[in-house]
């Protein structure tokens, strides 16, 4: 007779990791209600006193956790910036050491202010955040895609139509945690250089406010040198790498 062997017990099913959201607005919102049906544990913070946006949050994004913006970045293993980018100074940078942070952030002059510093082709606002960040390791994501269509768009990993959203790094396991947790949104993850390039992502780019599939994206990807924002931003960068 065949040698039989009892079925082994299947092991624990390693737990997924915590994501830290730091702005409770639109996308932060979204970001949460998306990751929270994946499976995954979810932080989220406002401007200040949790308890401001506990009914906001039970509302728009059951199950997720309000605390301090403090908290949020101590206890998460991944945490994603949705707050306006004008106030990335308040992001508490000591917490978010040694961490993976992704950027979702955008320049809005209407909501930032006019700033320099904001504005400048010849730097991409994920290389500012990374330089006010050095002991975390940031990705560009989830920043180009309207929060309607965030809502609105997820789809199972292979499902016909299925809508993209560009990523940007320096680093290959980082952009592949960043790559797992837009998939597990509901979207195709798709590579689109450093975090230099992800100036690609940003307003004034054919693919800020874009809602397409995977090569949808990667198309737009490659045409950014030949556009007006990617002639811009070249003679920008030439002219700063000739001084």
């Amino acid at each position: 007779m065949p040698d039989t062997q009892p079925d082994q017990p299947a092991g624990p099913t390693p737990a997924l990791p915590t994501i830290g959201i730091l702005g409770a607005g639109k996308v932060g919102t979204v970001l949460s209600r998306l990751l929270l049906a994946a499976g995954h544990p979810v932080l989220i913070s406002g401007s200040g006193d949790p308890a401001k946006i506990a009914l906001i949050i039970d509302v728009l994004a059951p199950g997720a956790v309000p605390m301090t913006s403090e908290e949020v970045a101590r206890e998460a293993d991944i945490v994603i910036l949705a707050l306006p980018l004008g106030k990335y100074r308040t992001i508490p940078a000591d917490a978010l050491a040694g961490k993976l942070v992704i950027d979702a952030m955008n320049y809005w002059w209407e909501i930032d202010g006019h700033r320099a510093d904001l504005s400048d082709p010849r730097t991409s606002t994920s290389e500012l955040i990374q330089s006010f960040l050095p002991a975390s390791r940031v990705v560009k994501a989830f920043n180009h895609m309207g929060y309607h269509d965030l809502d609105e768009g997820p789809r199972p990993e292979g499902a016909p139509g299925r809508k993209a959203i560009g990523i940007a790094g320096d680093d290959a396991p980082d952009l592949a945690a960043a790559a797992a947790l837009v998939n597990a949104a509901g979207f195709d993850p798709v590579p689109v250089g450093t975090l230099r390039d992800s100036i690609l992502l940003e307003p004034g780019s054919e693919l800020f406010g874009a809602n397409l599939p995977a090569e949808g994206v990667q198309d737009a990807a490659a045409r950014f040198p030949e556009t007006e924002r990617g002639r811009e931003v070249a003679a920008a960068r030439a002219d700063e790498d000739a001084a």
